[in-house]
């Protein structure tokens, strides 16, 4: 996680550097970023789905008595 938001940061850093030397960045346009981010979740999505269906229901479990029910017995 560290290592994503120091990427941030620099990219940050060098997008304020090209602004204020009015330089165009060699980006690819905002479309094309958000299609690339639509392809990072969509490699997650199978092996999510896989594991949410292999994954057993739970089972509700009885609470645990009381010490007055216990004492009752």
């Amino acid at each position: 996680m560290k290592a994503y938001v120091l990427s941030l940061g620099i990219g940050i850093l060098v997008g304020v550097i090209y602004a204020l030397f009015q330089v165009r960045s060699p980006a690819p346009p905002v479309i094309a970023l958000v299609g690339l981010l639509g392809i990072l979740l969509g490699e997650q999505l199978p092996p999510f789905l896989k594991q949410a269906w292999q994954r057993e229901p739970a089972h509700a479990a009885a609470p645990a008595p009381t010490d007055d029910e216990q004492a009752r017995k």
